[in-house]
């Protein structure tokens, strides 16, 4: 299908006929035999693509995007470049076109978002995606962790350049992923843990202007609910009143076999703050929570506001520590596989995000063992006193009658004088009726 020509001076070139029958040929300069086999095999393998209208592989794709500036253009003059090589995609194009691509909601597009604009700011929207090598993407993470940027933050940030360079691979717009090695790190992040007291609670909902944002405190920090998606999805139907019951919408999960929704107990902390919100509703309203279903309503700043008046300091990711909270007090009284069903998550995801080391549990694990110290000097003291009356009875016993020694009880004494020895009796003594006697010298 191609051939090699020699040329003078040591000079090849590719000779082959396209899919239109024309002859072409590819000028590689000065190179080796070895080396324009290896050309006249890829471009065996391109026409035999174009020929039958498949893809080319990964294999293929890579060698084109590695291509000098010359040859990829030579290439492209006849015809055997399409996709990747055929113009050089910068960044932005490849990021424009990922997000364009996506299937995710709006809270998760804005997370992504944070990372292209990393990507961005640090490589620039019109950097040639093909000079952005391994190296480069190292670099990157490096300055990230330099920035002070949490490691979670950063390994989210990572998973999405892998995850945008990947879908450039397969659109042909790069040949390789120079994001594939670089190490993601731990999306875990203990340090932003924050367990809301109930004294804290209490002074957080005395706070609240109105019933309506009682509520939303209350179902995150007594319900665990998301917030705000599984806030504003709540309707009046969901809450079953007379069983106890409150039905969940979650379109966190919505995605999973039976992940729509999830059914909570009506919790007697959130039942109370559902009934003054429902008596000051007007007939007919669908949604549980009606003045903050505004898009750009920020819920986050505005607790921060509630907290600042009750007289504390804001803790961490705030809404997050509220389902946090609840995770890890249910936790010490119900089997977790049951807590991780009402909260919607799984037990691993709890391990590592939600479950949390409370001074409580501090406080509870010295009182006990104090209590425990305690017990057993008072079991060391009984015992050491009921031993001590035994022993008491048995010299009473002995000095009533001695021929009812322990040693006498004895039905077979040591056959090994060194047994007798041992028990600090001589080898010399002998066995009498009343014990043992030293022998007579013979």
């Amino acid at each position: 299908m191609a051939s090699v020509v020699k040329e003078k001076n040591g000079r090849k070139k590719i000779q082959f006929t396209d899919s239109g029958g024309q002859r072409q040929s590819i000028r590689l300069g000065i190179a080796t035999m070895k080396q324009a086999e290896g050309v006249k095999t890829k471009v065996e393998t391109i026409l035999g693509d174009l020929i039958c209208g498949r893809p080319h592989d990964d294999d293929i794709s890579r060698w084109l995007g590695s291509l000098n500036v010359i040859l990829r253009k030579r290439m492209e003059k006849v015809g055997l470049v399409e996709g990747v090589g055929n113009r050089d995609f910068k960044l932005g194009e490849l990021l424009n076109e990922y997000f364009a691509s996506l299937m995710v909601k709006p809270g998760t597009v804005a997370t992504y978002e944070q990372a292209r604009q990393s990507l961005i700011g640090y490589f620039g929207k019109d950097r040639l995606l093909r000079t952005i090598g391994t190296l480069d993407a190292e670099k990157w993470r490096q300055q990230a962790k330099a920035s002070g940027l949490a490691e979670p933050t950063i390994a989210k940030r990572v998973k999405v350049a892998r995850q945008a360079f990947k879908k450039g691979m397969k659109w042909k717009m790069v040949s390789e992923n120079p994001f594939a090695e670089v190490r993601v790190g731990s999306m875990k992040n203990k340090s932003r843990q924050y367990f809301i007291t109930p004294e804290e609670a209490k002074a957080v909902l005395a706070a609240c202007p109105n019933a309506e944002w009682r509520l939303i405190f209350a179902l995150g920090r007594y319900g665990g609910l998301r917030c705000p998606s599984e806030h504003l999805a709540l309707k009046w139907a969901d809450v079953d009143w007379e069983n106890g019951r409150l039905r969940v919408p979650s379109s966190k999960t919505e995605h999973t076999v039976g992940g729509d929704c999830r059914i909570i107990p009506l919790f007697p902390e959130i039942r109370s703050y559902l009934l003054d919100a429902f008596e000051q509703a007007e007939p007919g309203t669908q949604y549980v929570i009606t003045s903050h279903r505004q898009p750009n309503t920020n819920l986050r700043t505005q607790l921060q506001r509630i907290i600042q008046r009750a007289g504390l300091k804001a803790w961490p990711r705030l809404f997050h520590n509220l389902r946090s909270t609840r995770q890890t007090e249910l936790a010490q009284t119900f089997p977790i596989h049951v807590v991780c069903q009402w909260l919607g998550n799984s037990e691993a995801v709890a391990q590592d995000h939600y479950l949390q080391v409370t001074e409580a549990h501090f406080a509870k694990a010295i009182e006990s063992n104090t209590n425990s110290g305690e017990q057993a000097v008072d079991t060391a003291d009984t015992e050491g006193k009921k031993a001590a009356q035994i022993a008491a009875q048995q010299t009473a016993e002995i000095e009533r009658n001695p021929s009812q020694s322990l040693l006498n009880k004895s039905e077979n004494p040591p056959e090994n004088p060194g047994d007798l020895a041992f028990c600090g009796i001589s080898e010399d003594a002998t066995m009498t009726p009343m014990g043992f006697e030293p022998m007579s010298p013979p």
